[in-house]
């Protein structure tokens, strides 16, 4: 099948002809026709597919073919990150070289100023992101009143950024009389829910299997633990034939470690991810497109809105935790039938993360034997070195443990032989502040004795002197 046969018109033709392609992929195909008839779309396709010429071009022939053209803007395609915005832009501006359609991208993460002033100038399609969208519409400087045709492109990521509240705020200032056209490179409950409270009647389009990778890419991987991925990547690296290569991490923090890392060992790379600057990131990826640099290190959020022709060769310099990300990551090179390379790392700990990849995708990936690999299927050798290994380390760990517990009652045993001294210290005190009460004592006994005999002495007289005077009185 050709673009002619999809009765695209001659000014989109010659455009697509400049372009190079010569004929339209299967979500292009089946999408098309549907679209030009005036129906609602759901459409699933991966990353790579040809997606957004299959909504770009037949909303630029509907828009033009009108003969009495509305004011305002006709056209909305809502997009969850600036590099998506900016990349449907370009496709846009390729297409319509020779329309006379006029588009605009609007996004954060730089000044509203020139996008509200070219929104005054008048245009024909917007692509945006939510938070700018709905920014502009709070301001009362944009109006959807006029929009015939909205695409919600990257339906899944909009729900994994948590913008599908601000959809839904959006949607409610677009005329409900409208043609909808909803795409995700996944379709989960969630997203189903979310497509049919958006679209009317619509027509499905599924191009692959869900999850699915590109037959046209070369899987493989190594195993590596963490300190030995650099020098790993160094290696592949090192083979001159890789002229270009998009590295995958899992952080934000992680990228910039990487890029910085490489850089010190003399390879030149940059990091772009959302903590970037706008014009950092569109001045990495510029820089990496033109050749001007060898490595580019990216979040899964951020390559999103990667759109590069003939990239080689993908690193997964640490596997993603979510099945569904590695066949996104994967999917920026092996496009429209090219051939690509996808290199994945994984350590002792990623194996969980391989494991769910490969039941997803349904295939087994390839293992790549390395020096300091680890061996995925170790001989019983291996298994006896690691046995005693561990062996090792538990005895290791129980003696540890044993001499820190004979230790501890070493300590108890001295406190408490330092205690009892203490005691016996402190008792001894005590007598020794008893004696001199007790000699006090003494003097006060022999008095009293004295007196008991003064007190004797005393009553044996008055005895005598009392029996002479009655003899007397006689």
């Amino acid at each position: 099948m050709t673009f002619k046969q999809l009765n695209i018109i001659q000014p989109i033709l010659t455009a697509i002809e400049t372009i190079g392609y010569n004929q339209p992929t299967a979500i292009q195909a089946q999408s098309i026709p549907f679209i030009l008839e005036g129906h609602d779309i759901i459409g699933c396709a991966q990353t790579g597919t040809g997606k957004t010429a299959s909504f770009s071009i037949p909303i630029l022939q509907l828009l033009h073919q009108q003969t009495a053209p509305k004011k305002g803007i006709r056209s909305l395609i809502l997009t969850p990150t600036r590099e998506l915005a900016i990349q449907i832009d370009e496709n846009f501006k390729a297409y319509s070289t020779h329309l006379k359609i006029k588009h605009l991208a609007i996004f954060g993460g730089v000044s509203q100023h020139k996008q509200v002033g070219q929104l005054k100038k008048g245009v024909d399609v917007v692509i945006a992101t939510p938070g700018r969208l709905l920014d502009l519409l709070n301001q009362q400087l944009i109006s959807l009143q006029h929009i015939e045709i909205v695409v919600l492109d990257e339906a899944d990521r909009m729900l994994d950024m948590g913008f599908v509240k601000d959809v839904n705020r959006i949607f409610t200032k677009i005329p409900t009389k409208r043609q909808t056209l909803f795409f995700s490179a996944t379709m989960p409950v969630e997203i189903k829910k979310l497509a049919m409270q958006l679209v009317r009647n619509p027509k499905e389009v599924h191009v692959s299997p869900v999850s699915s990778t590109a037959t046209t890419i070369e899987q493989s991987v190594y195993f590596a633990e963490k300190d030995e991925k650099l020098d790993l990547l160094f290696s592949l690296l090192n083979d001159a034939t890789i002229e270009r290569s998009l590295v995958f991490t899992r952080t934000k923090h992680g990228a910039d470690r990487l890029a910085k890392k490489l850089g010190n060992m003399g390879i030149a790379a940059a990091a772009i991810h959302g903590n970037k600057s706008q014009n950092a990131r569109q001045r990495a990826l510029s820089d990496f497109k033109a050749n001007k640099m060898r490595v580019l290190i990216a979040t899964d959020i951020a390559a999103r809105g990667i759109d590069i022709e003939e990239l080689p060769h993908v690193v997964n310099y640490e596997l993603p935790n979510v099945p569904e990300s590695y066949v996104h990551r994967i999917g920026r090179t092996g496009r429209a039938g090219a051939a690509g390379v996808a290199v994945s790392f994984c350590a002792e700990d990623e194996v969980k993360d391989l494991k769910k990849i490969e039941k997803v995708i349904g295939i087994k990936i390839p293992v790549k034997a390395n020096p300091s690999a680890i061996s995925r299927t170790s001989t019983p050798e291996v298994k006896e070195v690691r046995t005693e290994k561990k062996h090792s380390e538990v005895a290791q760990k129980r003696q540890k443990r044993n001499s820190q517990r004979g230790e501890g009652q070493n300590r108890n045993r001295q406190k408490s032989k330092e205690h009892r001294a203490t005691n016996t210290e402190r008792r001894a005190t005590n007598n020794e502040r008893r004696t001199p009460s007790n000699e006090r004592r003494t003097p006060s006994n022999e008095r009293r004795t004295t007196s008991n005999e003064r007190r004797a002495t005393n009553n044996e007289q008055q005895k005598t002197s009392g029996g002479t005077i009655t003899s007397r009185r006689r």
